[in-house]
């Protein structure tokens, strides 16, 4: 599989908090599958972490995606200098994932404290995808949120929305972080597409938020 590796290294200059919450740091592992938006999700988180005056870090390996090859960025904020791009094993805070069996896939990295915030349906892309029972079950043993994003995402009116459900259900775990200041950047970052679009998003992001 090919695959190309970015490094996005950003300081704000801002000296204000407004937006920020209580934690200093927050490691974050997205994964899924090429093409299901998780790069959309990166930046959202992005732009709100910049609004907040964080540092940031991102780095992203992703294979190709018209082939449907698995798809991760290292995203890390903070309130204080970064050294690494990279999240060590047993440091990411959360893992949030397009996909059930690309959240076990970094499973090593999840930290003690951490949590797994998923979609609960799978995407076969492989012939030997592992049986949904047990890889549910496994789920369902982790500190992890689930949700069928997919489903809620048509509900809202978005099909093409699911990214952003996964975005509000990880929201509130993303404690650098305040749910507003998401929503904003949800609409910073689509306003070149119009109103629309922007309302049509932010719908599919609250729902996630929301749990339903």
């Amino acid at each position: 599989m090919k695959e190309n590796q970015t490094t996005i290294d950003t300081a704000s200059s801002l000296k204000g908090s407004a937006g920020r919450g209580s934690a200093s740091k927050c490691d974050i592992i997205l994964c899924g599958v090429g093409g299901q938006g998780i790069l959309s999700i990166a930046t959202i988180i992005g732009e709100a972490a910049t609004k907040a005056g964080l540092y940031l870090k991102q780095a992203e390996v992703h294979g190709m995606s018209q082939r449907g090859g698995d798809v991760q960025s290292n995203l890390r904020l903070s309130t204080e200098p970064i050294w690494s791009d990279l999240i060590a094993e047993a440091g990411a805070d959360l893992i949030i994932s397009m996909e059930p069996m690309e959240s076990m896939r970094y499973l090593a990295y999840l930290g003690k404290e951490g949590k797994i915030v998923t979609s609960s349906k799978p995407f076969v892309n492989i012939p030997n995808y592992p049986d949904e029972e047990a890889l549910q079950a496994e789920l369902d043993a982790l500190p992890s949120v689930k949700l069928d994003i997919e489903s809620v995402a048509k509900d809202c009116g978005n099909p093409r929305g699911a990214n952003m459900v996964l975005l509000g259900m990880a929201a509130p775990y993303i404690g650098i972080l305040s749910v507003e200041s998401l929503r904003e950047a949800i609409a910073t970052v689509f306003a070149r597409k119009g109103e629309q679009v922007v309302e049509a998003n932010l719908k599919a992001f609250d729902a996630g938020v929301a749990g339903k």
